[in-house]
């Protein structure tokens, strides 16, 4: 990962859903980020779960596949703390 605390089964996630829109809309990694204005090996480390993209990059993204951010952390929830937790995500599998 880039240093940051990362939950991995969230980047994993993120990863999929990634793939799988981009893979729909019919685009390689590389015109994908031309699209987008970022590098093709971005655009792999996020759909194979080595980076968690900034919720700017996220939203290009998102934008240049013609979606909705909400397409791309589909199955993500934030499970709020409860008293003395410090709370979690919870990532439901893909169907």
């Amino acid at each position: 990962m880039d240093g940051r605390n990362v939950d991995r089964e969230v980047a994993i996630r993120l990863g999929i859903n990634l793939w799988l829109a981009r893979r729909r809309a019919g685009y390689s990694q590389e015109a994908l980020g031309v699209l987008c204005g970022l590098h093709r090996t971005e655009i792999g480390f996020v759909e194979k779960g080595k980076r968690l993209p900034r919720v700017d990059t996220l939203i290009k993204v998102a934008g240049a596949l013609g979606l909705g951010v909400q397409a791309l952390v589909d199955g993500i929830e934030w499970i709020p703390p409860g008293p003395s937790a410090s709370g979690s995500f919870a990532v439901r599998r893909a169907a």
